[in-house]
């Protein structure tokens, strides 16, 4: 439903609909924010969207649905606390999201990017602790840019997989992390021991 949804309305509304799915995923639409940035992505690869224009509105969609939830959190924090704490379900997710903020500090905001529900949940926390506007953004924005380019890359890929792909990141989004985590320290190892290599065969082919 949620792809065939999105499908719909960007044959309607254009770029401009990646921009709004991401914000009004905040009231619930039925989308997962991975299947909306995967979708712009197959939609760029397919050529029905251009894909600077699709990757823009795709990231200020996550930036802004962030920066929103941190607003909250900060200026109205206590009195949506409480409304949170009171819904179903809810409290766990912010019990979840204050301990990882604890746990991890800034770096919290960059991890809960890929978990379900916490994305929304982890600015607000972060906003009810006072954090500064200047190191939310340190923290928010660069990890939404990665993560929303992985996430784009990858639709431009799968093509009309982008819904069952979408659904099984969403329910694993740890072993996601983990991942991410694994792949970013092979890249950072790889990039190491090539500069080491680098630097050894200048200093053999350095004259006497």
């Amino acid at each position: 439903m949620g792809y065939d949804f999105l499908v719909s309305i960007i044959d309607q509304f254009g770029y401009v609909s990646l921009f709004l799915v991401l914000c009004l995923g905040l009231i619930g639409l039925p989308v997962p924010n991975e299947v909306v940035v995967m979708t712009g992505g197959a939609f760029a690869a397919s050529g029905l969207l251009s894909p600077v224009p699709a990757y823009i509105m795709v990231f200020l969609g996550i930036c802004s649905a962030m920066t929103f939830n941190y607003s909250i959190g900060r200026f109205a924090g206590s009195k949506v606390f409480d409304w949170f704490m009171k819904k179903k379900n809810m409290d766990k997710f912010v019990h979840q999201a204050q301990h990882m903020s604890d746990k991890y500090g800034g770096f919290a905001l960059s991890i809960g990017l890929v978990l379900p529900v916490l994305r929304h949940v982890m600015p607000f926390v972060g906003g009810t602790n006072k954090m500064t506007f200047k190191r939310f953004a340190l923290f928010a924005y660069p990890s939404a840019f990665v993560w929303t380019l992985l996430y784009f890359i990858l639709g431009s890929f799968v093509g009309d997989q982008v819904q069952s792909i979408g659904d099984a990141i969403a329910e694993n989004g740890m072993l996601v992390v983990y991942a991410l985590l694994a792949v970013a320290a092979g890249a950072a190892a790889w990039l190491f021991i090539r500069s080491r290599t680098a630097k050894k065969n200048e200093k053999a082919e350095r004259p006497l």
